[in-house]
């Protein structure tokens, strides 16, 4: 049935409208960019199987994998695959209970993308911690929602920042200035201290600014529905408050559709079922049993390449069935 309503939606665009709204000349430019800047090797695989290959990836998601913050970021169904990819990549800190620093999570997305943005990772951690210091460890689930919300809704996120600063400083809502996408790096960070930040501001007033600001600029942002559930319950909100609870509601990660609902975040029997396979693999290997075949012998010890352990990993989810979930819901 739902197969059903996207062909029919489909129909209801012109040519031009489809193209913009699935990015499809964006992806087909990269494509032939990357194939120039890759000729060689490119050419020798095979043009039409290349075309095949890297459109197959996008639409696995797989495609941001090691690519530039600037290319992660162009679309919303990149942002959500680049979180995707990260739960995927680094679930088994969660699943063993480790608590990391901020610091530490930014290396771990700076593995994905060598270039991502620490104040992005600071951000993410500060709906976290909110008043906390921020060195203190997080665990990876509560990370992960909240970088979710900052990465992907980025903009949406900056501009209510604004507005909310302007209310808090008592100022009319009609005369609340939007940051434009040129100005949003040099916005100030919202100080999170003071009486006045803690008690925050009407929630009504602030859910009828929100909805005019996504009417109005027509960013990328959460439903109006999501937004009037979590702003019709208590009177006031902070701002690190509306962003927590955005964090914590389900109905938004299925919307986006890059991760799943918090009960099911550390359950994925297909990734478990290649790790075990892997390890088997490796416990039974000639190679594991080389060291005793000559006594006295130690092989110096290797460390492992995580970009190379990534890279294997993503291989595993390209020809893994039970990795090839599509994430065509997180385009919209």
């Amino acid at each position: 049935m739902k197969l059903v309503k996207m062909n029919a939606d489909r129909f209801t665009l012109t040519v031009d409208e489809y193209l913009a709204e699935k990015n499809v000349l964006f992806y087909l430019e990269d494509a032939i960019n990357q194939l120039l800047d890759h000729k060689e090797e490119y050419v020798q695989f095979g043009i039409v199987r290349y075309f095949a290959e890297y459109f197959s990836s996008v639409r696995r998601g797989n495609h941001v994998l090691f690519r530039e913050v600037s290319y992660i970021r162009a679309t919303g169904h990149n942002r959500a695959s680049f979180i995707r990819v990260f739960w995927r990549s680094f679930r088994q800190i969660g699943k063993n209970g480790d608590l990391l620093a901020m610091m530490e999570y930014s290396s771990l997305l700076q593995l994905l993308c060598p270039d991502f943005p620490v104040e992005t990772v600071q951000k993410a951690a500060r709906i976290v911690l909110m008043d906390d210091a921020m060195d203190c460890p997080m665990s990876f689930a509560d990370f992960l929602y909240a970088f979710q919300i900052q990465f992907y809704f980025e903009e949406f996120v900056e501009s209510v920042a604004v507005l909310y600063q302007g209310l808090l400083s008592g100022k009319s809502p009609n005369t609340v200035i939007v940051p434009t996408s040129s100005s949003v790096e040099q916005l100030p960070h919202l100080a999170c201290d003071g009486t006045a930040a803690e008690e925050g501001v009407a929630s009504s007033l602030l859910c009828s600014c929100i909805e005019a600001l996504c009417e109005r600029y027509k960013h990328n942002h959460p439903s109006t529905h999501t937004l009037r559930e979590i702003l019709q319950g208590p009177p006031r909100v902070s701002f690190y408050g509306f962003l927590m609870a955005l964090a914590k509601h389900e109905g938004l990660s299925q919307d986006i559709g890059s991760l799943p609902n918090k009960a099911d975040l550390l359950v994925d029997p297909a990734m478990d079922q290649e790790l075990e396979k892997l390890v088997a693999q490796l416990s039974v290997s000639p190679a594991s049993h080389s060291s005793s075949s000559a006594p006295g012998q130690k092989d110096p010890p290797r460390k492992a390449s995580p970009r190379k352990s990534l890279y294997h990993r993503k291989r595993m989810e390209m020809e893994s069935d039970g990795s090839n979930e599509e994430t065509d819901s997180s385009e919209n």
